[in-house]
């Protein structure tokens, strides 16, 4: 109980609550509005989403400046890659959340001659920029982990000169291709960090693609993105060890 009010304290606890509320919603409302005697509870979802949705932008509403401090945070970063990616992710983040902010004001009427197509189209240009750096850091830092698991399983293994009778170009192709999973499960595995942060990652893009357009998904393919990525948050959160640190 102790854990959960600790949790529930923090801005981000309640945000990814929230935002796992918010796309439950989306992903029970599209599994039920294809059946008939289901349009009083679609219609309930949808208006709870929106509550929801509404409600989180009061949360997001300082982080203008969390960005800012990560920003300053990456560039101290000693590997090259990963300062480089995360840096100029935290600053499209740090200009995504002032489009959110902008677009907060003119839904409560502070801001009413804002023009929320062109906003909301900016917003989710620097959002998806973000996410893909984001991404990119995530692939730098499994090819580095699984660069280091398969050194240290060829450290005591000896594998045969010659190839066995029959071995052809596809065994070859496949043998490699179970090498290569197993290898990325393996990496994966041991650094709970870094698969936390790479579904994360990898649920959330699906939501500017489908806004700019790029990859056009369903409300039932975004809503499962979002809540795995919202479970994958708050236990980042719960959790802070699990964390992917910056080296």
């Amino acid at each position: 109980m102790e854990a959960f009010i600790r949790f529930t304290n923090q801005t981000q606890g309640r945000d990814r609550l929230f935002r796992a509320a918010q796309y439950t919603c989306m992903l029970l409302r599209y599994l039920l509005e294809p059946k008939a005697d289901k349009e009083e509870v679609v219609t309930k979802l949808k208006t709870l989403e929106s509550s929801v949705s509404a409600g989180r932008k009061w949360f997001r509403l300082g982080n203008v400046v969390h960005a800012l401090q990560a920003t300053r945070q990456s560039m101290r970063a000693v590997d090259l890659v990963p300062r480089v990616c995360l840096t100029l992710a935290n600053l499209n983040r740090v200009v995504y959340f002032v489009c959110d902010t902008v677009l907060w004001g003119r839904s409560v009427g502070l801001a009413p001659g804002v023009n929320r197509e062109k906003w909301r189209l900016w917003a989710a240009r620097h959002y998806c920029c973000s996410l893909l750096l984001s991404l990119l850091r995530d692939l730098y830092e499994v090819s580095r982990q699984m660069g280091q698991v398969a050194r240290d399983r060829a450290v005591g293994e000896k594998s045969p000169s010659q190839d066995p009778l029959g071995y052809s170009v596809a065994d070859e192709e496949t043998e490699w291709l179970q090498s290569f999973l197993l290898l990325l499960f393996h990496s994966l595995r041991k650094h709970p960090p870094l698969l936390l942060d790479t579904v994360k990652n990898l649920g959330d893009i699906l939501i500017p693609l489908d806004q700019l357009g790029i990859y056009k998904s369903n409300p039932g393919i975004i809503g499962l993105g979002g809540l795995v990525s919202s479970v994958a948050g708050i236990v980042t959160v719960a959790w802070p060890h699990l964390r992917l640190k910056t080296p």
